[in-house]
């Protein structure tokens, strides 16, 4: 209706002829209309210059553009990049653009009620979207428009975007590669708030970010992880909807075979996150509760995320780490939870036990963890029983039997303590009556009538001696009680017995892998084996035999590798089967050629190069479990030995050569312990260069420390000469010289003044008693005595005193005068003497002091120090390199000791080939002989038959004619 509308307002704008018949097409419209109405609405688009009528005749394209998707997107697609570009700032139109090309670029059929639909090429979209990116401008304009917030706008960008990545993925992930911010432009969809455009967001990254590890990188790196698991924790966890599937989805794509991502995944400790993603809730755990589909798809998401980042065909380096990682999170905790936890659905239980397995797997510290699991039952047990429990009933789904079978390898992968304590539990001394052990599980299954149980119990027990020879031996104390009244036989007698009784073939493949284990680097048990006389002869018939299908022909191809192991690891102690003894039975009763035919049979099933792949099973059906993967690399190790063991050849050559091998062997011995000899040279030479290098370095450092010290002390001298200053700054002076005048001089000064001062007092106290003296001399005389001393003025004596006494007041005036200026001088240079005492006295500078007098002392112990430290850095550097030319002197004489063993070690293979050769030609000589005996004989034959013919008497003793020959040949 939204159609017909349009075009009825759009009838306005088309020519007034035709007018009515728009509107009767509105009424009942026909294909061929549509078709045309599409030009009109182009020429429209293109020609109008009213905005309106732009975007109303782009809206009318968008409604035909579903339908008639084939016209639109060949006459609109050009006309509708126009718009893109020239109506930029009008969101409605662009928005109607991109939805218009949206529909045109989409695969999906358009079905109407009414009407069939209409037969288009299947890959229409990918065509118009090879159009579309021949130009990148394209899609940088896409790009462009994802930054505009306009809901209109932004949404169908997405969708577009999506759809193209869907027809065309490679191609336009190139082109957003090159253009710049590309990838955060789409990563910023992840913020926008409204939850269409995020989700829609989430479905635009994960085909962008398919099969291309630069963009997976990009990504990584734009914060996504924290962003996806921000969306995860906001939408609960596992128990959100399809968002976090969405979610989960896009991680994996971001880590699956990107080491570089698990690395950085790892690294920004997201996986410490993980473990609140597992938490069970009550509900989950009741056996009504139930879980929905969704939260078992997430939780198989999680899983496969987990299984990711410890995938063992990883760097191992990073998948020990990341196994590390997730126990120290406690996720392993919560998986085991997961495990032993009820109401949890089989096909979350088989995924999660498959987890563990890859989480354990190779690591001891997990391994160790996951053996102290126990069960939640009365009494507990240990998870490893309760999960053998499972794999050996029969009554169990198949997949989940295969992931207990890998979690229980997984277990004993590269654990030699597992394996101790399994077959531990198999013998008699720590056997318990009332504890169920996995080892009474697993004999349980091997002498099942089950054959899948009997299958996976051979494979787990197998694995428990995997490269353990002294597990293997221990193996053979086990013993088993067949019935009441008859003695205990050996549970590798057992195993053969039941072969022996042509079991199913499921059975008799995995207890054929068993013992060809067993028997492997192990003559105990080859000799223990061989002691059964029936062994070797059911062996024998199974391979001769020439009836039988595909799957019996796998049978004999096993029991030619068990028949060529026991020559191999043969120790030649059970009389009447040693190496040359079965050789010469293959020999006479199955054939050479036979015996590796049937051997190869092996390697060329289809199922042997399913197991090889990888550790776990991934088989469907039942009837397709045959081989086992370390099985697979058991029979790649062994098979070319096998071959050569059972190969012809005398006992001589057998012994030259077995002498030339000794040789040769002692002569490799020999080099390769000089060379590793050599390489231990070599690596104390590396030890020795780095310590050169490491005294040189610290000798560089102790010369910089000491000019840094060297410096510091300059420093601080020019510090303290500078406070020196500072104290004496308060006497007034006129020069810089002045200004630096120590306090121990100005004492000096003022002590000499003091002493002038002194001397000139002591002076002064004479010139006093002088005139005293000469005071009491005139007034011992009477008066009239001295008017007329006075008066009588031609007397010189009385002259004389007069001018003593005048001088001396003049001395005395002047002394005075002196003493009043020393003692303003006294007085002046006493104040600054306890001005400067007061500073001396004061707190700062007396600290300041110490503290520099304690710093130049710890730097000249330094500065001693470092000049100790450099003498013996130059004494290390010394010896460090005469130790250096020792060593590359020895290792020159080494290196000559093994070219001259090389040089004997070559002469001897040359010696060897030519006794080979020489053996060869007189093997090829004796041939010849015996052609031109033969050819004597026959031609004697013909001439006795032609003399006969003739008439002549011929005897016919050819024992005579040997004898003669005989003869002829001693003489000879």
């Amino acid at each position: 209706m939204e159609l017909v509308s349009l075009l009825s307002r759009m009838s306005f704008y088309l020519p007034i002829r035709h007018r009515q018949s728009c509107t009767r097409v509105a009424v009942l419209p026909s294909s061929d209309f549509f078709i045309s109405t599409v030009e009109r609405l182009c020429d429209r688009v293109q020609s109008s210059t009213l905005l309106e009528d732009r975007r109303d005749a782009v809206r009318a394209l968008k409604s035909l553009s579903k339908k008639y998707c084939l016209e639109v997107g060949s006459q609109a697609m050009e006309i509708l990049i126009s718009v893109l570009q020239t109506d930029r700032n009008d969101t409605e139109i662009v928005g109607y653009a991109v939805e218009t090309l949206t529909n045109v670029m989409c695969n999906e059929p358009y079905e109407e009620e009414d009407e069939p639909p209409r037969a288009l090429p299947e890959d229409l979209g990918i065509q118009f979207t090879e159009m579309f990116i021949k130009d990148p401008e394209n899609i940088s304009l896409l790009l462009s428009l994802l930054e505009e917030y306009d809901f209109h706008v932004r949404w169908p960008t997405v969708k577009l975007i999506t759809t193209l990545l869907i027809n065309k993925g490679k191609a336009i992930q190139e082109i957003i590669l090159t253009s710049p911010m590309g990838v955060s432009k789409m990563m910023d969809l992840l913020s926008d708030s409204r939850e269409i455009i995020r989700n829609d967001g989430l479905l635009l990254l994960i085909q962008l970010t398919r099969s291309n590890t630069n963009i997976q990188k990009i990504v990584a790196f734009e914060n996504a992880f924290e962003r996806l698991l921000d969306i995860i924790a906001e939408e609960g966890n596992s128990n959100g909807g399809i968002v976090v599937e969405d979610c989960l989805l896009l991680l994996l794509n971001l880590l699956k075979n990107n080491s570089s991502n698990q690395n950085f995944f790892k690294e920004g400790s997201f996986i410490n996150r993980l473990p609140a993603y597992f938490e069970l809730e009550p509900a989950d755990q009741s056996p009504q509760g139930g879980w929905s589909a969704q939260k078992v798809t997430n939780i198989h998401l999680m899983l496969q995320l987990v299984r990711t980042l410890v995938s063992p065909n990883g760097p191992q380096q990073q998948t020990m780490a990341c196994q590390k990682a997730v126990f120290q999170c406690g996720l392993l905790e919560k998986l085991c939870n997961i495990l032993m936890a009820s109401g949890v659905p089989a096909d979350v239980l088989t995924e999660t036990i498959n987890t563990v397995s890859e989480v354990i797997r190779g690591n001891q510290g997990n391994q160790e963890y996951f053996a102290s699991v126990l069960a939640p039952s009365n009494p507990p047990r240990p998870a490893i029983v309760v999960l053998l429990m499972s794999m050996v009933n029969e009554k169990q789904p198949f997949v989940l039997r295969c992931a207990v079978l890998y979690c229980f390898e997984s277990f004993l992968y590269k654990n030699e303590l597992g394996q101790s304590q399994i077959i531990s539990t198999l013998l008699p001394t720590t056997a318990e009556v009332n504890t169920i052990t996995a080892g009474q599980l697993l004999c349980g299954g091997l002498f099942s009538s089950d054959p899948l149980s009997t299958w996976f119990a051979a494979v787990a027990l197998m694995h428990a001696v995997f490269d353990n020879a002294k597990q293997k031996e221990q193996l053979l104390r086990v013993q088993l009680a067949t019935s009441l009244g008859n003695p205990p036989v050996s549970l590798l007698q057992q195993c053969s017995n039941i072969l022996a009784q042509g079991a199913k073939l499921q059975t008799r493949v995995g207890l054929l892998m068993l013992l060809s284990e067993w028997l492997s680097n192990c003559p105990a048990a080859v000799n223990h084996f061989l002691s059964n006389n029936a062994n070797i002869p059911f062996l024998i018939s199974q391979v001769s035999a020439s009836e039988g299908d595909e799957m019996e022909l796998i049978v004999q191809s096993l029991c030619a590798f068990l028949l060529g192991i026991c020559i191999l690891y043969n120790s030649e102690q059970v009389e009447g089967f040693a190496k040359h003894d079965l050789r010469n039975i293959i020999e006479k009763r199955i054939g050479l050629e036979q015996f590796t035919d049937k051997l190869l049979q092996v390697s060329k099933h289809e199922a042997y190069s399913r197991a090889a792949k990888k550790p776990q099973l991934n088989i469907q059906q039942t009837s397709d479990i045959l081989f086992d993967h370390q099985f697979t690399k058991l029979f790649k190790q062994l098979e070319n030995e096998v071959i050569r063991a059972i190969s012809p050849g005398s006992d001589e050559e057998n012994e030259a050569e077995k002498k030339k091998q000794v040789a040769l062997e002692q002569h490799e011995s020999i080099v390769e312990q000089y060379k590793g000899i050599i390489r231990e040279q070599d690596s104390q030479l590396n030890i020795v260069r780095g310590e050169l290098s490491e005294l040189q370095n610290k000798h560089k450092e102790c010369n910089t420390k000491v000019e840094e010290l060297g410096r510091q002390i300059q420093q601080l001298k020019d510090q303290n000469a500078l406070l020196k200053a500072q104290r004496t700054g308060s006497i007034p002076v006129s020069s810089p010289k002045e200004n630096g005048i120590s306090v121990t001089q100005l004492t000096m000064d003022l002590d000499a003044k003091t002493l002038q001062v002194k001397e000139n007092e002591q002076e002064i106290e004479k010139l006093k008693a002088e005139l005293t003296k000469a005071l009491g001399t005139a007034s011992s005389h009477d008066h009239g005595q001295v008017n007329a001393m006075v008066n009588d003025s031609s007397s010189p004596n009385m002259s004389g005193d007069q001018f003593s006494v005048e001088d001396l007041n003049r001395k005395l005036e002047c002394k005075e005068e002196e003493v009043k200026l020393y003692k303003n001088k006294y007085e002046s240079m006493s104040k600054q003497l306890v001005q400067l005492r007061e500073q001396m006295t004061s707190g700062d500078l007396q600290e300041d002091k110490h503290s520099l007098t304690q710093r130049v002392s710890e730097l000249e112990f330094n500065l001693t120090a470092a000049e100790i430290e450099k003498k013996r850095a130059v004494d290390n550097e010394i010896c460090a390199q005469d130790k250096l030319k020792a060593v590359i002197e020895e290792k020159a004489a080494l290196e000559e000791k093994v070219k001259k063993f090389e040089k004997d070690m070559a002469e001897l293979e040359i010696e060897l080939e030519e006794v080979k050769a020489s053996a060869t030609e007189g093997k090829k000589d004796q041939e010849d002989l015996l052609i031109l005996l033969a050819e004597h004989e026959s031609k004697l034959k013909t001439y006795r038959d032609r003399l006969k013919e003739l008439g002549e008497k011929v005897e016919d003793d050819l024992d005579d004619d040997d004898d003669d020959l005989d003869g002829d040949d001693d003489e000879d």
